[in-house]
Protein backbone atom coordinates (compact mmCIF):
# COMPACT_ATOMS: atom_id res chain seq x y z
CA UNK A 1 0.00 0.00 0.00
CA UNK A 2 1.53 3.05 -0.69
CA UNK A 3 2.02 5.41 2.63
CA UNK A 4 2.95 8.48 3.71
CA UNK A 5 5.28 6.85 5.20
CA UNK A 6 6.51 5.66 2.00
CA UNK A 7 7.84 8.88 1.13
CA UNK A 8 8.44 11.11 4.06
CA UNK A 9 9.76 10.19 6.93
CA UNK A 10 10.49 14.16 8.39
CA UNK A 11 6.62 15.03 8.08
CA UNK A 12 5.97 15.42 12.01
CA UNK A 13 1.71 16.38 12.40
CA UNK A 14 -0.01 18.39 14.68
CA UNK A 15 -3.69 18.22 14.95
CA UNK A 16 -5.21 21.21 13.82
CA UNK A 17 -8.40 21.00 16.21
CA UNK A 18 -6.35 20.00 19.86
CA UNK A 19 -2.42 20.92 19.06
CA UNK A 20 -1.99 16.86 19.83
CA UNK A 21 0.71 14.72 18.18
CA UNK A 22 -0.70 13.11 15.39
CA UNK A 23 -0.11 9.43 14.03
CA UNK A 24 -0.08 7.84 10.35
CA UNK A 25 -2.32 4.35 10.34
CA UNK A 26 -2.23 3.06 6.54
CA UNK A 27 -4.41 5.49 4.87
CA UNK A 28 -5.65 7.67 7.75
CA UNK A 29 -4.47 10.37 10.53
CA UNK A 30 -5.30 9.66 14.06
CA UNK A 31 -4.85 12.45 17.09
CA UNK A 32 -3.10 11.01 19.82
CA UNK A 33 -5.04 13.31 22.36
CA UNK A 34 -8.95 13.88 20.80
CA UNK A 35 -8.74 10.63 18.26
CA UNK A 36 -9.47 12.87 15.37
CA UNK A 37 -8.67 11.01 11.99
CA UNK A 38 -8.45 12.64 8.17
CA UNK A 39 -7.65 10.42 5.63
CA UNK A 40 -4.61 10.22 3.92
CA UNK A 41 -5.27 10.07 0.25
CA UNK A 42 -2.08 9.24 -2.66
CA UNK A 43 0.34 9.68 0.47
CA UNK A 44 -0.65 13.15 1.37
CA UNK A 45 -3.04 13.95 4.48
CA UNK A 46 -6.28 15.71 3.93
CA UNK A 47 -7.58 18.15 6.68
CA UNK A 48 -9.65 19.59 4.24
CA UNK A 49 -11.65 19.67 1.30
CA UNK A 50 -11.42 22.15 -1.09
CA UNK A 51 -14.41 24.62 -0.03
CA UNK A 52 -14.32 27.93 -1.96
CA UNK A 53 -11.08 27.70 -3.34
CA UNK A 54 -12.27 24.31 -5.56
CA UNK A 55 -11.07 26.26 -8.55
CA UNK A 56 -7.60 26.42 -7.63
CA UNK A 57 -7.80 22.54 -7.33
CA UNK A 58 -8.67 22.35 -10.91
CA UNK A 59 -6.29 24.84 -12.64
CA UNK A 60 -3.31 23.27 -11.33
CA UNK A 61 -4.42 20.11 -12.12
CA UNK A 62 -5.13 20.92 -15.31
CA UNK A 63 -2.31 22.96 -16.49
CA UNK A 64 1.22 22.85 -17.09
CA UNK A 65 2.41 26.26 -16.02
CA UNK A 66 5.96 25.31 -14.26
CA UNK A 67 8.76 26.69 -16.43
CA UNK A 68 12.34 26.08 -14.10
CA UNK A 69 13.88 29.19 -15.21
CA UNK A 70 11.41 31.47 -15.03
CA UNK A 71 9.91 29.68 -11.57
CA UNK A 72 13.29 30.41 -10.44
CA UNK A 73 13.64 33.78 -10.65
CA UNK A 74 10.49 34.47 -9.47
CA UNK A 75 10.78 32.77 -6.54
CA UNK A 76 14.33 34.64 -6.06
CA UNK A 77 12.31 38.35 -6.61
CA UNK A 78 9.40 37.49 -4.49
CA UNK A 79 11.08 36.11 -1.50
CA UNK A 80 14.09 38.21 -0.75
CA UNK A 81 15.58 34.83 -0.72
CA UNK A 82 18.43 33.13 -2.55
CA UNK A 83 18.46 29.46 -3.78
CA UNK A 84 22.37 28.90 -2.54
CA UNK A 85 20.82 29.92 1.67
CA UNK A 86 17.93 27.16 1.59
CA UNK A 87 19.90 24.40 1.58
CA UNK A 88 19.19 22.05 4.77
CA UNK A 89 16.44 24.55 5.90
CA UNK A 90 13.57 23.96 6.93
CA UNK A 91 10.78 25.99 4.86
CA UNK A 92 7.00 25.89 4.76
CA UNK A 93 5.70 26.63 1.52
CA UNK A 94 2.33 28.18 2.55
CA UNK A 95 -0.47 27.79 -0.25
CA UNK A 96 2.03 25.69 -2.51
CA UNK A 97 -0.50 25.68 -5.57
CA UNK A 98 0.61 22.94 -8.22
CA UNK A 99 3.93 23.41 -6.14
CA UNK A 100 6.59 24.50 -8.60
CA UNK A 101 7.91 26.77 -5.62
CA UNK A 102 8.30 23.97 -3.31
CA UNK A 103 9.98 22.49 -6.34
CA UNK A 104 12.67 25.10 -6.43
CA UNK A 105 13.15 25.07 -2.84
CA UNK A 106 13.85 20.85 -2.79
CA UNK A 107 16.16 21.26 -5.70
CA UNK A 108 18.06 23.83 -3.49
CA UNK A 109 18.60 21.33 -0.79
CA UNK A 110 15.61 22.58 1.67
CA UNK A 111 13.31 20.42 3.87
CA UNK A 112 9.95 21.57 2.43
CA UNK A 113 6.44 20.93 3.11
CA UNK A 114 4.15 22.50 0.73
CA UNK A 115 0.52 23.32 2.37
CA UNK A 116 -2.30 23.77 0.43
CA UNK A 117 -6.32 23.98 0.95
CA UNK A 118 -7.15 22.56 -2.60
CA UNK A 119 -6.72 19.50 -4.26
CA UNK A 120 -3.39 20.95 -6.43
CA UNK A 121 -1.17 19.07 -3.69
CA UNK A 122 -2.06 15.91 -5.73
CA UNK A 123 -0.50 17.52 -8.52
CA UNK A 124 2.13 19.37 -6.72
CA UNK A 125 3.26 15.85 -4.81
CA UNK A 126 3.30 14.78 -8.97
CA UNK A 127 6.01 17.29 -10.09
CA UNK A 128 7.96 16.97 -6.67
CA UNK A 129 8.17 13.13 -7.05
CA UNK A 130 11.79 12.98 -7.05
CA UNK A 131 12.74 14.90 -4.03
CA UNK A 132 12.83 13.23 -1.00
CA UNK A 133 13.08 16.12 1.06
CA UNK A 134 9.52 17.61 -0.02
CA UNK A 135 5.97 16.37 1.51
CA UNK A 136 2.72 18.12 1.21
CA UNK A 137 -0.63 18.55 3.42
CA UNK A 138 -4.32 19.55 2.37
CA UNK A 139 -5.07 22.12 4.96
CA UNK A 140 -6.25 25.28 6.04
CA UNK A 141 -3.34 27.87 6.07
CA UNK A 142 -5.60 29.35 9.16
CA UNK A 143 -5.10 25.72 11.34
CA UNK A 144 -2.06 24.29 10.23
CA UNK A 145 -1.84 20.42 11.34
CA UNK A 146 2.13 21.30 12.06
CA UNK A 147 4.60 22.18 14.98
CA UNK A 148 4.53 26.37 15.50
CA UNK A 149 7.96 27.90 15.27
CA UNK A 150 9.91 25.07 13.15
CA UNK A 151 10.62 26.55 10.11
CA UNK A 152 13.20 28.48 9.34
CA UNK A 153 12.04 29.92 6.03
CA UNK A 154 8.29 30.52 5.85
CA UNK A 155 6.93 32.13 2.14
CA UNK A 156 3.33 32.51 0.07
CA UNK A 157 2.98 33.97 -3.08
CA UNK A 158 0.01 35.08 -4.64
CA UNK A 159 -2.01 32.87 -1.64
CA UNK A 160 -3.76 34.65 1.64
CA UNK A 161 -5.59 37.11 -0.60
CA UNK A 162 -8.07 34.59 -1.62
CA UNK A 163 -9.34 33.58 1.58
CA UNK A 164 -12.31 35.68 3.41
CA UNK A 165 -10.16 37.53 6.26
CA UNK A 166 -6.14 37.60 4.47
CA UNK A 167 -4.67 39.02 7.62
CA UNK A 168 -6.09 36.09 9.82
CA UNK A 169 -4.02 33.83 7.24
CA UNK A 170 -0.95 36.15 7.64
CA UNK A 171 -1.15 36.26 11.14
CA UNK A 172 -1.54 32.03 11.54
CA UNK A 173 1.02 31.51 8.82
CA UNK A 174 3.62 33.85 10.63
CA UNK A 175 3.61 31.49 14.03
CA UNK A 176 5.06 28.96 12.61
CA UNK A 177 8.07 30.39 11.66
CA UNK A 178 10.92 30.26 14.60
CA UNK A 179 12.65 32.97 16.45
CA UNK A 180 15.18 34.34 13.84
CA UNK A 181 13.55 32.89 10.73
CA UNK A 182 12.24 34.79 7.59
CA UNK A 183 8.51 35.33 6.41
CA UNK A 184 8.05 36.45 3.09
CA UNK A 185 4.62 37.67 1.83
CA UNK A 186 3.12 38.39 -1.77
CA UNK A 187 -0.18 39.79 -2.03
CA UNK A 188 -2.36 41.47 -4.89
CA UNK A 189 -1.66 45.22 -4.81
CA UNK A 190 -4.66 48.18 -4.83
CA UNK A 191 -4.88 49.70 -8.02
CA UNK A 192 -6.79 52.86 -9.01
CA UNK A 193 -10.67 53.30 -7.41
CA UNK A 194 -11.56 52.78 -11.29
CA UNK A 195 -9.66 50.20 -12.23
CA UNK A 196 -10.81 48.17 -8.83
CA UNK A 197 -14.69 49.28 -9.81
CA UNK A 198 -14.30 47.68 -13.11
CA UNK A 199 -12.48 44.73 -11.96
CA UNK A 200 -15.13 44.24 -9.13
CA UNK A 201 -18.02 44.88 -11.77
CA UNK A 202 -16.42 41.89 -13.85
CA UNK A 203 -15.66 39.41 -11.27
CA UNK A 204 -19.00 39.88 -10.02
CA UNK A 205 -19.94 38.05 -12.96
CA UNK A 206 -16.99 35.21 -13.55
CA UNK A 207 -17.19 34.11 -10.10
CA UNK A 208 -21.09 32.84 -11.04
CA UNK A 209 -19.96 31.33 -14.20
CA UNK A 210 -19.59 27.50 -14.52
CA UNK A 211 -15.46 26.55 -15.03
CA UNK A 212 -16.04 25.50 -18.06
CA UNK A 213 -18.03 28.91 -19.30
CA UNK A 214 -15.05 31.04 -17.70
CA UNK A 215 -12.04 29.01 -19.37
CA UNK A 216 -13.82 29.92 -22.88
CA UNK A 217 -14.10 32.97 -21.87
CA UNK A 218 -10.42 33.17 -20.78
CA UNK A 219 -8.87 31.37 -23.87
CA UNK A 220 -10.08 34.72 -25.56
CA UNK A 221 -7.82 36.58 -22.74
CA UNK A 222 -5.20 34.51 -23.63
CA UNK A 223 -5.15 35.24 -27.17
CA UNK A 224 -5.61 39.22 -26.47
CA UNK A 225 -2.44 38.56 -23.93
CA UNK A 226 -0.87 37.22 -27.18
CA UNK A 227 -1.18 40.21 -29.08
CA UNK A 228 1.58 43.12 -29.00
CA UNK A 229 -0.06 46.40 -28.02
CA UNK A 230 -3.42 45.21 -26.99
CA UNK A 231 -1.44 43.38 -24.46
CA UNK A 232 0.71 46.52 -22.77
CA UNK A 233 -2.53 48.52 -23.01
CA UNK A 234 -5.79 46.94 -22.65
CA UNK A 235 -4.88 44.95 -19.63
CA UNK A 236 -4.30 47.69 -17.38
CA UNK A 237 -8.33 48.21 -17.82
CA UNK A 238 -9.30 45.09 -18.25
CA UNK A 239 -7.00 41.94 -16.60
CA UNK A 240 -5.99 39.19 -18.84
CA UNK A 241 -2.44 38.07 -18.74
CA UNK A 242 0.20 38.44 -20.91
CA UNK A 243 2.69 35.90 -19.83
CA UNK A 244 4.99 34.51 -23.12
CA UNK A 245 3.63 31.72 -23.20
CA UNK A 246 -0.36 30.72 -24.21
CA UNK A 247 -0.71 27.91 -21.44
CA UNK A 248 0.20 30.30 -18.91
CA UNK A 249 -1.83 32.73 -19.76
CA UNK A 250 -5.04 30.98 -19.51
CA UNK A 251 -3.91 29.65 -16.52
CA UNK A 252 -3.33 32.88 -15.16
CA UNK A 253 -6.50 34.57 -16.36
CA UNK A 254 -8.35 32.04 -14.88
CA UNK A 255 -6.91 32.40 -11.33
CA UNK A 256 -7.94 35.59 -11.55
CA UNK A 257 -11.45 35.40 -12.46
CA UNK A 258 -12.62 32.29 -10.79
CA UNK A 259 -11.78 32.68 -7.15
CA UNK A 260 -14.76 32.98 -4.66
CA UNK A 261 -12.26 35.65 -2.58
CA UNK A 262 -9.88 38.30 -3.76
CA UNK A 263 -8.73 41.11 -1.41
CA UNK A 264 -6.38 43.84 -2.67
CA UNK A 265 -3.90 45.49 -0.45
CA UNK A 266 -1.92 48.21 0.18
CA UNK A 267 2.55 47.84 1.31
CA UNK A 268 1.63 50.14 4.37
CA UNK A 269 -1.23 47.30 5.28
CA UNK A 270 1.10 44.63 4.93
CA UNK A 271 4.02 46.17 6.82
CA UNK A 272 1.94 47.08 9.62
CA UNK A 273 1.20 43.35 10.01
CA UNK A 274 4.83 42.11 9.68
CA UNK A 275 4.97 44.56 12.54
CA UNK A 276 2.52 43.20 14.81
CA UNK A 277 3.02 40.01 14.55
CA UNK A 278 6.88 40.49 15.94
CA UNK A 279 8.91 41.20 12.58
CA UNK A 280 12.12 43.22 12.33
CA UNK A 281 14.28 43.52 9.74
CA UNK A 282 11.09 44.41 7.42
CA UNK A 283 12.18 44.97 3.69
CA UNK A 284 9.61 46.20 0.80
CA UNK A 285 10.80 44.21 -2.34
CA UNK A 286 10.82 45.63 -5.57
CA UNK A 287 9.09 44.44 -8.52
CA UNK A 288 10.54 41.46 -10.44
CA UNK A 289 10.42 43.67 -13.64
CA UNK A 290 12.91 46.53 -14.68
CA UNK A 291 12.38 49.76 -16.45
CA UNK A 292 11.68 53.27 -15.62
CA UNK A 293 8.31 53.37 -17.62
CA UNK A 294 7.49 49.89 -15.72
CA UNK A 295 8.58 51.03 -11.90
CA UNK A 296 6.70 54.54 -12.80
CA UNK A 297 3.28 53.01 -13.23
CA UNK A 298 4.18 49.82 -10.75
CA UNK A 299 4.40 52.56 -7.96
CA UNK A 300 1.38 54.86 -8.74
CA UNK A 301 -0.86 51.42 -8.53
CA UNK A 302 -1.68 50.94 -12.32
CA UNK A 303 -0.55 47.59 -12.86
CA UNK A 304 -3.56 45.35 -12.68
CA UNK A 305 -2.21 42.29 -11.18
CA UNK A 306 0.97 43.41 -9.31
CA UNK A 307 1.63 43.01 -5.81
CA UNK A 308 2.78 44.35 -2.44
CA UNK A 309 5.56 42.39 -1.58
CA UNK A 310 7.57 42.24 1.77
CA UNK A 311 10.26 40.12 4.20
CA UNK A 312 11.09 39.99 7.20
CA UNK A 313 12.49 38.03 10.65
CA UNK A 314 11.12 37.06 13.28
CA UNK A 315 12.57 38.66 16.26
CA UNK A 316 13.94 36.41 19.65
CA UNK A 317 12.01 35.40 21.70
CA UNK A 318 11.55 37.26 24.88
Amino acid sequence: MDTLADHSPRLSLRCPTCGGAVQIENDRTRCNVCRETHPVVDGIPRFTTDAHLASFGRQWNKYEVAHNAEDRATFEAKTGVSLSDLSDLSVLDAGCGGGRYSKVCGEAGANVIGADHSGAVGKARQLCSELPKVAFVQADLKHLPLQPASFDFAFSIGVMHHDANTKAVFDAVAKFVRPGGRYSVWLYRRNQWWQEAINNALRKRSTRMAPEKLERWCEWGAWLGGLPVINKTLNKVVNFSAHPNRENRVCDTFDWYAPQYQYHHTTAELYSWFDAAGFDHIEVLPPEKKGSLYRWVYEHNLLIGSGVNITGIRRPAE
